[in-house]
């Protein structure tokens, strides 16, 4: 394995900076601001209630979540016990799973600073022994809701430290802002030193950096700071150059027409050829929430104020895009359906030229007379109608989605429950890719065979985001569902990394077990669904200065 290896020996504490500026980071601890849950089916009035016993107010009228009377920095939820500081006791598999999730824990110099992707006990352990920066979030959120939030701070320092490295893949250099994908710490027990060795890409399937760990490292930095109210590591110099490295990257100009970000195949979850290249929903999605994250974070210095701007005008760029052409409903699959093709104006229709014949058929029948949801991918003459969980949820916490979005993509949800949801949550794509299709976009890969890992595959660890999401709409109720179908094997099949078949029946084939992300995303699920103020630290409320989505007329379209 070719790794970048370092030998990290610098101090890490971390002093705040002093000195006068106009940004007030007391804006961090602000409390949640109202969530607007307006609801119009199906809303069951005392859901709230029995999610969240200790706050009465938060189902009183089953229309809005004020999260205003609950939320404080300080307040933590106590797991580390057969029963919970309320007198509440846990379903069985709880207990066994912050057993196993503190049994991942990786120490450097006697520091927590991760957990390793798998407690694998096979021989051919691959790199499911390091920590890996996207699948370390569900970990942090659950110690940060479990009020241990060290090993999170020792975790973005460690990694902050890694991306100031040079990082080369055979001779090119790849950008000064690129995170890691992950990293190893290595024990030396004769001489009684640490070295941590890091991936950025060169040891990946295909050789590709990680489009998403910057952004995750983002929005992680600003749940630390909003679980905490510690806000001396996010004005930290070190972390305020991260941050800006980061965007750096994603808001270079270049030769792009549109406000999304271009990347390649398998940049992010999805790590293999999967036909997500060009502008993946899932990469926008959290692209938009980490320049949400970054307006908070980044101090309005001289150096802060130019990039802030720049971001303001790329979020509002970037959600007009994404609200108007890459979201799907009946009506706009029906004006798609009757596009013309080859126009060549300002006032084309069909902007992308999108071929009515390549609509698959089964997008039809899947589109339910009420719901929607973002497609999978949108450029020219290309539209990838496939339904994906984490780009989806993303941009309902995000508010990426206007509040009549998320509640259809919950509607979809709903009306789609055996396809999504069906005997494992969640499904990570839908549908699968089958026969030719398979070949000539996967490269017949044999990992990525129909409903098999991340080809249609059902991924516990989408637990927590479909979660975070539900609360956020207010339709906590899906997500308890969903919690009770998983609670009836996960932890019987040893935790595995993902399900296989149509509707999740069968353990992977590769799955590997005791997967540490299966472990923490059932556990974010279950404190966020018990205490729904933990939902501050994930979600974002609506900025009211972004334009709304273009109501579309019966002649306006893509």
């Amino acid at each position: 394995m070719s790794v970048t290896s370092v030998d990290l020996t610098q101090n890490d504490n971390v002093t705040s900076v002093d000195g006068d500026d106009n940004f007030d980071f007391s804006k961090l601890l602000d409390k949640p601001r109202h969530l607007n849950m307006e609801r119009q089916r199906s809303l069951d009035e005392k859901s709230l209630l029995e999610a969240s016993p200790r706050h009465p107010s938060l189902a009183e009228n089953g229309r809005h979540m004020d999260f205003d009377s609950v939320f404080s920095p300080s307040k933590r939820s106590s797991f580390n016990s057969s029963s919970t500081q309320y007198g509440l006791e846990p379903h069985p598999i709880f207990v066994e799973a912050w057993e196993s999730l503190r049994k991942t824990m990786v120490f450097f110099r006697g520091q927590p600073v991760g957990t390793i992707a798998a407690l694998d006990n096979s021989d051919e352990k691959l790199n499911y022994d390091q920590v890996f920066v996207r699948d370390f979030v569900p970990s942090a959120l659950a110690f940060l809701m479990n009020g241990e939030p060290e090993i999170v701070k020792n975790f973005i320092l460690k990694t902050l430290r890694l991306q100031s490295w040079e990082k080369k893949i055979d001779r090119f250099q790849l950008g000064e802002g690129v995170m890691p994908a992950s990293f190893k710490v290595l024990h030396d027990p004769v001489r009684n030193t640490d070295t941590i060795m890091a991936d950025f890409g060169e040891s990946a399937i295909g050789r590709v950096a990680p489009v998403d760990s910057g952004f995750w490292w983002i929005i992680l930095l600003r749940a630390y700071t909003k679980s905490t109210g510690d806000t001396s590591l996010a004005e930290n110099p070190d972390c305020q150059k991260g941050i800006r490295l980061i965007l750096a990257l994603c808001l270079s100009e270049g030769f792009d027409t549109f406000p999304t970000l271009l990347c390649a195949d398998g940049c992010s979850m999805i790590d293999r050829r999967m036909g997500v290249y060009g502008y993946p929903i899932e990469i926008q999605a959290l692209f938009f929430m980490a320049l949400r994250c970054a307006l908070v974070l980044l101090k309005q210095d001289s150096q802060g104020k130019e990039l802030v701007d720049r971001i303001v005008r790329r979020l509002h760029a970037l959600s007009f895009h994404m609200r108007s052409y890459f979201w799907l409903d009946l009506k706009q699959l029906n004006d798609i359906y009757r596009y013309k093709t080859e126009e060549y104006s300002h006032t084309a229709v069909n902007k992308f030229n999108v071929i009515p014949d390549s609509l698959p058929e089964w997008v039809f029948d899947f589109m339910p007379t009420y719901g929607g949801y973002f497609l999978g991918n949108v450029g020219p003459s290309n539209m990838d109608f496939r339904w994906f969980c984490l780009g989806n949820c993303i941009a309902i916490l995000s508010s990426l989605a206007t509040p009549e979005q998320a509640t259809a993509i919950m509607d979809l949800i709903e009306s789609r429950w055996q396809e999504l949801i069906g005997d494992m949550p969640v499904k990570v794509c839908y549908p699968a890719i089958e026969s030719h299709d398979w070949r000539i976009i996967t490269g017949c890969d044999p990992k990525n065979t129909r409903w098999s890992y991340h080809n249609g595959g059902s991924w516990p660890v989408l637990l927590w985001l479909l979660t975070a999401a539900c609360i956020k709409v207010g339709r906590p109720q899906i997500a308890r569902r969903a919690i009770e179908v998983a609670e009836l094997r996960l932890a019987k099949d040893g935790w595995p990394e993902y399900y296989d078949g149509k509707s999740g029946r069968y353990i992977g084939k590769q799955a590997r077990k005791h997967q540490t992300w299966s472990i923490a995303g059932y556990l974010v699920a279950k404190m966020m669904l018990e205490d729904p103020s933990h939902l501050g630290m994930i979600s974002l409320e609506e900025d009211k200065q972004m334009k709304p989505i273009i109501k579309r007329s019966s002649s306006w379209s893509f």
